[in-house]
């Protein structure tokens, strides 16, 4: 009885010394924990809007705990989403700097888009500038007496060597504002303050700020989709919201997850163009252009395009968009599969979800068969040239000039697309298709592998679903051997054919006609109906 108590004593002892040390532990780590955030370099910027008739806002970057005295400052020079040299630093007006006392600090301007800060004594940096907006657009920030759009590329300056700090952002909107939208993290209970891990983050969510209207939000596995904008007119909103829903739901039925706490469309006002994002998407819109069945169509299939983006480009990624690199381009030979493949995808989305018919899929098709089919550029430019080329060229190429050299990733890719798509499915009995193709990318290399993928990676994820060789699919991407449409398209019961027509320029031109097979076998129509979603 005396060794099973003193036993008991012991072992009482022992579970008591156990957890003094595990206290001790996590006293450590909490200790260690807060030394780490108190060392580590943070930035935080204000902006405010005092004169927004002007057209100028003003932007405020607290530097802290930055450990060195000669820091680096430069703006981007380009947005990732529009793949174009902006230089956004011609915009920045009336820059300085000064210290915590108050006393000014030398900034010296090293290029077009950067400067330098020397004896900042590791002390906390103050920058102020503002900037000058003049274009309404959706790659650039603009103001005038009624809203804000801010572009977090065209507002915010960064550290070189540092865009993985933490960001805070405080919005002071003009008075006669109310509302604010962005993809940013709201801080709880702050009223106005945004943040973000890192800058790749910031810049991936423009800010729009005004009297804005927002719809009834849908939701999907119980995340919140909203629909906010400026202007956006007058229209039935419960048919863009339903239809919206739908291609959402279909899009996501696609990849299979949903990578994002919440999203949010933006409409930024009348005008053209939109842009991804990871969390939210910006685009121009106007309601009261939505009078005819084929406006809504153009609509819907412009904003499934930018929602489907935040898969593809944005996490299903060529290799060498991100980390980005903001002081020069990114150039890929890859953004026919990150916009040829969305534009595919916006249609087979939009008839999958029941929003068009299937003579409407066909319609699409036909433009883009259409199109590249007359370009002359089609005899002397490739999809990867036309791909690594857009920084120069425009997405759309070069058009209507005497030695039309070029094309765009937006006519070729989709069609590439297809003819990938139905390359898979004939080779697997159905059993493969494009979709397989996109989920491995996405669970792979983005989720598994935190990366994007190489030329080489894509072509073999494509075999491998195929379980054959695709060599001639490629030889599409890299040269400009003419498309043998009803090589494939037979496989699903299509062929196509052409006629010579009138253009609106009085030029004689082929326009393209899709259509079913006369007679179809059991496999093709298996094809061709599952590809657009029917069962």
């Amino acid at each position: 009885m005396l060794s099973i108590l003193i036993t008991n004593s012991i072992l009482k002892q022992i579970i008591l010394a156990t957890q003094v040390y595990f206290i001790l532990v996590f006293l450590a780590i909490g200790l260690n924990e807060a030394k780490s955030q108190e060392s580590t370099p943070a930035v935080h910027f204000s902006i405010s809007i005092p004169e927004p008739a002007n057209r100028i806002y003003h932007v405020e970057m607290n530097l802290t705990r930055f450990d060195q005295d000669t820091l680096i400052l430069q703006m981007p020079m380009w947005m990732p989403g529009y793949y174009q040299i902006m230089n956004y630093s011609d915009d920045i007006r009336n820059l300085s700097a000064g210290d915590a006392s108050g006393h000014d600090i030398s900034l010296h301007r090293i290029n077009g888009n950067t400067w330098h800060i020397n004896n900042t004594g590791k002390l906390p940096v103050t920058i102020s500038y503002d900037i000058l907006t003049k274009r309404s657009f959706v790659a650039n920030s603009y103001v005038d007496s009624t809203h804000a759009y801010l572009v977090p590329a065209n507002s915010f300056l960064y550290i070189s060597g540092h865009l993985n700090v933490p960001v805070t952002v405080s919005i002071f909107p003009h008075q006669a504002w109310d509302k604010i939208v962005t993809g940013l993290e709201l801080v709880e209970g702050s009223g106005h303050e945004y943040l973000a891990p890192d800058f790749d983050i910031l810049y991936d969510c423009p800010i729009l700020i005004g009297d804005l209207e927002e719809l009834p939000a849908f939701y999907i596995q119980g995340i919140e989709h909203r629909f906010v904008g400026y202007n956006i007119g007058s229209f039935d909103e419960q048919r863009l919201m339903s239809s919206l829903k739908e291609a959402v739901e279909t899009a996501i039925g696609i990849i299979g997850d949903i990578p994002y706490k919440n999203y949010t469309f933006i409409g930024i006002g009348p005008g053209r163009g939109g842009i991804e994002h990871q969390n939210n998407t910006t685009i121009s819109f106007n309601g009261n252009t939505l009078t005819t069945e084929q406006s809504w169509v153009q609509m819907l299939a412009f904003i499934t395009h930018e929602y489907f983006h935040h898969y593809n480009v944005k996490r299903i990624r060529p290799f060498e968009l991100g980390p980005f690199e903001y002081e020069r381009e990114n150039r890929t030979n890859q953004l026919w599969v990150s916009e040829g493949l969305t534009v595919y995808y916006e249609y087979l989305i939009m008839r999958r979800a029941g929003l068009i018919d299937e003579r409407t899929l066909f319609n699409f098709l036909e433009r883009h068969i259409t199109a590249f089919e007359n370009d002359p550029g089609r005899y002397f430019q490739s999809l990867q040239q036309s791909s690594y080329h857009t920084w120069e060229e425009g997405p759309f190429g070069i058009p209507d000039t005497d030695e039309d050299r070029s094309i765009s990733y937006y006519d070729k890719g989709p069609l590439v697309g297809l003819l990938l798509d139905l390359s898979i499915r004939k080779a697997t009995q159905n059993k493969k298709s494009l979709d397989d193709v996109m989920r491995y990318l996405y669970w792979h290399f983005y989720k598994t592998l935190n990366r994007g993928f190489t030329e080489a990676e894509f072509q073999q994820t494509c075999e491998h679903m195929a379980g054959i060789p695709l060599k001639e699919i490629f030889e599409y991407v890299c040269t400009t051997k003419d498309l043998d449409y009803n090589q494939y398209l037979q496989w699903a019961g299509l062929m196509v054919n052409w006629h010579e027509v009138t253009s609106d320029n009085q030029m004689r031109i082929r326009k393209f006609m899709l259509q079913r097979l006369a007679d179809p076998d059991d496999l093709q129509m298996t094809i061709l109906n599952s590809w657009q979603g029917i069962e």
